[in-house]
């Protein structure tokens, strides 16, 4: 994997409170979100990655547009500046794993990385996409040209080079100390840590160059701009990665159309920079073998069903599942639940269960439907075979496909399914009756996940859950 030090727009700190303008991702901010965040600053990042939409917008004016406009704005008014030099940057995130009392510590680089095809084997995927957040997405950034947000990547390091050379030790309290630390909605503390010094800079842009990257969150982003990246390389007359490659080991000082690429010519060790600005797009690197890596479950709430039966799903449901109904555990009189069962309460039969399971929250109960591992076997053999004993995967291919006779097309369109963190939320939104049944499912593991991946193979969208998500606004990439 070829990274890339570059010149960060940031927000400039004399004139805003980091706290008040940085913003969780785009796909996790709910309505109720996006207006807190509108309030909270006229700088809040918000205004440029989910901003409101009017229905006096037309194709010249409208939530794109504004966008880009609010970003032009800013950097005249030096709410963002770009930095003077060539930088990486170490983040740390600082949290309590939900639903526990234990504190966890993750660390990553954030870096401008290489956009490969996945069929050049640098970086891979784990799950199938949507269809809607993918032209939105590149709408935006054809609109603004910027990256505000990083994707999420993973990477496998034992040897903990970034570790030890941003943090100053491999785990455990970093030794040096941080540039900038904000504390987000869910209390995670996000610091982060500036490395200009160039001989660092290329022990860093080493030590990764061989390296695969298995995409943890950031799908859809990465695709569009891989295939913005493809546009523009047949634009230029750079016709594949390998004349890219070729191209990629021009230097900083030599020509290029980014500003956030260029420096100011100095001596010392040389930097690499991206072929052409849209080459590459803004990630954080994750090392895998570091603690501190959490992946949540998604639960699928199904709704829009015509003639659903709660009986007839069951019995269904009976030739490849041990179907058993749940009782909800009684909760005392003016508790802070006021009868509403906890997370933990709701999904303790389910985490109690060895081997796949779920559990269906319809209107008339939860019931536990652990899998009959010879009967599913037969049902699933079009799915690659270290896939078929996957909670998610049966889920998908057997309950949703099968059972409930949903196609995947509908599946990625999202025409009966969403996707809820919350198993609280799920549950409710069923028994307000807006939802046929609810899934609520055991997380996939990161060793699940790698192998899945690294074997050229895709899970369901949604198939994982990063906690916590990178914070957006810590830096952005301008192309111009």
């Amino acid at each position: 994997m070829r990274i890339y030090p570059f010149r960060a727009l940031r927000y400039n700190t004399q004139k805003v409170q980091l706290e008040d303008v940085v913003t969780q991702p785009y796909d996790k901010i709910s309505p109720a979100m996006q207006e807190a965040y509108y309030e909270k600053s006229p700088f809040n990042l918000i205004r440029v990655i989910l901003g409101k939409r009017f229905p006096a917008d037309t194709e010249t004016e409208n939530v794109y547009s504004r966008a880009a406009k609010t970003l032009q704005d800013w950097r005249k008014e030096a709410v963002l500046v770009e930095e003077r030099e060539p930088a990486l940057f170490g983040y740390a995130q600082r949290y309590t794993v939900p639903g526990t009392n234990e504190v966890r510590e993750r660390r990553g680089l954030i870096c401008l990385g290489h956009l490969y095809d996945y069929a050049e084997q640098v970086v891979y995927r784990h799950e199938q996409t949507l269809a809607k957040p993918k032209s939105d997405r590149l709408s935006l950034f054809k609109a603004t040209r910027t990256y505000c947000e990083q994707i999420y990547m993973l990477y496998s390091d034992p040897s903990f080079t970034v570790e030890s050379l941003v943090f100053g030790n491999r785990t455990g309290e970093p030794t040096i100390p941080a540039d900038e630390t904000v504390t987000d909605e869910y209390g995670v503390v996000h610091s982060v840590w500036k490395v200009t010094d160039p001989h660092v800079l290329n022990l860093l842009v080493g030590a990764l160059s061989d390296k695969k990257l298995i995409i943890a969150d950031g799908h859809h982003r990465y695709e569009t701009s891989t295939a913005y990246a493809r546009e523009r390389a047949a634009e230029l007359g750079v016709a594949d990665s390998t004349r890219q490659h070729e191209h990629s080991e021009k230097q900083v000082g030599e020509a290029d159309e980014s500003p956030s690429n260029d420096a100011d010519m100095k001596a010392g060790p040389q930097l690499p920079v991206p072929p052409f600005p849209e080459a590459a797009m803004m990630m954080t690197l994750v090392n895998t073998d570091a603690p501190g890596i959490t992946i949540l479950p998604t639960h699928r709430i199904v709704y829009g069903l015509k003639d659903f039966s709660s009986q007839a799903f069951l019995d269904k449901a009976a030739e490849f599942f041990d179907v058993s109904k749940v009782e909800a555990k009684a909760v005392a009189a003016g508790s802070d639940a006021e009868g509403v069962e906890s997370a933990a309460e709701r999904l303790a039969p389910l985490n109690g269960t060895e081997g796949v399971a779920f559990l269906a929250v319809m209107a008339d109960g939860t019931w536990l439907l652990k899998a009959k591992k010879a009967a599913v076997e037969g049902a699933l053999q079009h799915v690659p075979p270290r896939q078929r004993v996957m909670d998610v995967v049966q889920l998908h291919a057997l309950v949703l496909e099968q059972l409930l006779e949903l196609t995947p097309e509908s599946i990625r369109q999202q025409e009966n399914l969403r996707y809820l963190r919350s198993a609280e939320d799920a549950a409710a939104q069923v028994a307000r009756g807006e939802a046929d049944i609810a899934f609520l499912i055991k997380p996939v593991t990161l060793d699940q996940m790698k192998e899945v991946s690294l074997g050229g193979e895709v899970m369901p969208q949604k198939s994982t859950d990063f906690y916590p998500k990178l914070l957006s606004g810590l830096a952005f990439y301008a192309l111009d």
